[in-house]
C-alpha cells in the first residue's frame, strides 16, 4: 500500500523547497513523486516546425524524492509520517502522531 498517494498534500523537509506545501499531482515511480509548484526549472526546448512546437525556455515541474516530503496533517498544521493499520478488516493509512485515519473527518 503506498503512503502518499495521488492527491495527497504534502510538505517537503528538504532542499530548496523546504517547507513549501504542494499537492501530489502524480506517482513518477515507487520512489519519486511530481508535487505541484515543487522543484520546478527553467528547460530549454528547442524549437519543432515539424510537430508544432515554439521554441524557448519552459518551467518544467521535475519529480522529487518520496523520502523528501511528508504527508501533511491538518489538525497539527505540520507534516507527518504514515503509519497502516488493519480497521474493520481493511488496511487504512493513520497519522503516526495521532493515530487517526488519513483524511478522516474530525
Amino acid at each position: 500500500m503506498q503512503k502518499i498517494r495521488k492527491g495527497d498534500e504534502v510538505i517537503v523537509l528538504t532542499g530548496r523547497d523546504k517547507k513549501r506545501r504542494g499537492t501530489v499531482l502524480q506517482r513518477v515511480d515507487a520512489d519519486h513523486v511530481i508535487v505541484e509548484g515543487i522543484n520546478v526549472v527553467k528547460k530549454h526546448v528547442k524549437a519543432n516546425p515539424m510537430a508544432g512546437t515554439q521554441g524557448g525556455i519552459v518551467d518544467k515541474t521535475m519529480p522529487i524524492h518520496i523520502s523528501n516530503v511528508a504527508l501533511f496533517n491538518p489538525e497539527t498544521g505540520k507534516g507527518d509520517r504514515v503509519g497502516i493499520q488493519v480497521i474493520d478488516g481493511q488496511k487504512t493509512r493513520v497519522y503516526r502522531s495521532s493515530g487517526k485515519a488519513v483524511g478522516a473527518k474530525a
